[in-house]
């Protein structure tokens, strides 16, 4: 489990067809073989590790289901993702609940400044929007962020100046596919809805 806050940005320095090589500024002696981190909002085993100056280089192999219903397919060498390790007890759980299971993938329409924030608007596949909802939580390439409006299967978010700097958000274009994982209590709550009805 992940909290969608974002601790590192890597970089993809080789892809060899599902294995993925990533450099990252965490510890190689604090991930383990094993180790579930968060790429893009994709959650992905971490398969070998090594030390590398400051920080570390990790391998991942990803399926071809995975590849195919995200933009992992589209990862290639020098592009920096969002990374987050797996949430430990005790944590701070500043952002909301996510699994790293992406569920789709939404796409940017447009980006306008407002302040010192810009604003994004998605649009959403059609199966998923029915997820998404004002002021509720959404995952967007493994960073959790609120929801500000919605209309029909386009959706709106504020991103901060902060979050521009610590994560791949101010180098994203309008046309670019972005990983969506929408809010667990909402799935949760629409199944119980369906057996209801």
């Amino acid at each position: 489990m992940f909290t969608g806050i974002i601790t590192d940005i890597g970089v993809v320095e080789v892809r060899a067809g599902g294995c993925f090589t990533i450099r990252s500024a965490y510890q190689a002696a604090s991930i383990a073989v094993g180790a579930s981190i968060a790429c893009d909002g994709v959650c992905l085993t971490a398969t070998t590790i090594k030390a590398d100056g400051k920080g570390s280089i990790f391998t991942v192999d990803v399926s071809n289901e995975t590849i195919s219903k995200t933009t992992l397919d589209t990862w290639k060498t020098g592009r920096r993702v969002n990374l987050e390790r797996a949430l430990r007890a005790g944590d701070e759980l500043g952002g909301h609940i996510v699994s790293g299971h992406v569920d789709g993938l939404a796409r940017i329409v447009d980006i306008h400044t407002d302040g010192e924030s810009r604003r994004f608007m998605f649009e959403a596949p059609e199966h998923l929007a029915m997820y998404i909802a004002p002021k509720g939580s959404v995952a967007l390439d493994g960073t959790s962020l609120t929801v500000n409006e919605v209309s029909g299967t386009r959706f709106g978010i504020n991103i901060i100046p902060h979050t521009l700097t610590m994560t791949t958000w101010g180098v994203k274009k309008p046309g670019d596919p972005i990983n969506l994982e929408i809010d667990q209590f909402a799935r949760y709550m629409a199944r119980l809805l369906e057996f209801r009805s």
